[in-house]
């Protein structure tokens, strides 16, 4: 027997792999979504989220490329790995995720070659959307560069290409690498750590796509799990899996806070704890 059975769970619910299907569409998610189609949908040219590790860009991300229905939009999404990519093979992932075939050595051909696919795209009626995960790996100025340059391909309506970034903070620094590029940001959003009453929500929200029909962490439990993580989506799932983990093995039909307790001291995590005040007599 494992916690799934023990917990009568289908699967597990918090694992930290992208999966759609345990989306919980939090205030702050469902407003971003929205600001970001609106920068899409008015051919905008460049938007940009920016949040702490764990704060759910990703997943933001995969939600958005789900939703932008293949009938009225041309979506691709590029997931930056490292640092040392270059301007070129930037502009060639972009060129070959959006449909251009043979592409060509000269970076002019190439770039005249998307020109030509993207006026194709909008004259099809259909809006082009470039969403780049993990943005704060683009560390050159010659990348931001040539983004800006790809932002001149217009239409009388707009842009022919709106660019999603999403990165960590620091993000906003390399934009700043090139000034031009940084005023052409048309919307930005930044994602925060969710408030305790989400937190709980969050964590209801995937034992019940999990299969839980009942409850499994106390009211208390869910407390201390938010204390500890702070309120970042990874840590929250990270604490919780290790915690129907400890519960199956202490035989605990209910997590308490005395489960997450030991979890997060496991985990080396810190409890955020009130500043001592201190009165002069």
């Amino acid at each position: 027997m494992d916690y799934l059975e023990f917990y009568n769970l289908n699967e597990q619910p918090f694992s930290n792999v992208v999966d759609n299907r345990f989306y919980y569409n939090t205030v702050q998610h469902s407003e971003a979504l929205i600001r970001l189609r609106y920068a899409v949908d008015t051919m905008k040219g460049l938007a940009v989220v920016v949040g702490d590790i764990g704060t759910g860009k990703t997943t933001l991300a995969r939600r958005m490329l789900d939703e932008l229905d293949e009938a009225h939009y041309e979506a691709a999404l590029l997931v930056i790995l490292h640092s040392s990519v270059s301007s070129e093979w930037l502009l060639k992932k972009v060129a070959m995720q959006l449909g251009v075939r043979n592409l060509k050595e000269s970076k002019v051909d190439i770039l005249g070659d998307l020109y030509q696919r993207l006026a194709a795209i909008h004259e099809g009626g259909k809006k082009v959307a470039v969403l780049i995960d993990e943005a704060q790996m683009l560390q050159s100025k010659e990348i931001m560069e040539e983004f800006r340059g790809l932002l001149n391909m217009e239409s009388p309506d707009g842009k022919l290409v709106t660019f999603v970034f999403f990165g960590l903070p620091e993000l906003e620094g390399l934009l700043a690498l090139d000034e031009p590029l940084k005023q052409r940001v048309a919307v930005k959003y930044r994602l925060k750590a969710l408030q305790e009453d989400t937190t709980g929500e969050y964590i209801k929200h995937r034992l019940r796509i999990a299969g839980s029909g009942d409850g499994i962490f106390t009211d208390t439990a869910i407390h201390a799990v938010h204390r500890y993580s702070k309120g970042i989506p990874r840590l929250i799932n990270t604490i919780c899996d290790n915690a129907l983990l400890e519960g199956f093995l202490l035989k605990k039909k209910m997590v308490d806070k005395d489960v997450i307790e030991d979890v997060a001291a496991d985990l080396s995590l810190e409890d955020e704890k009130p500043p001592i005040r201190r009165f002069q007599v």
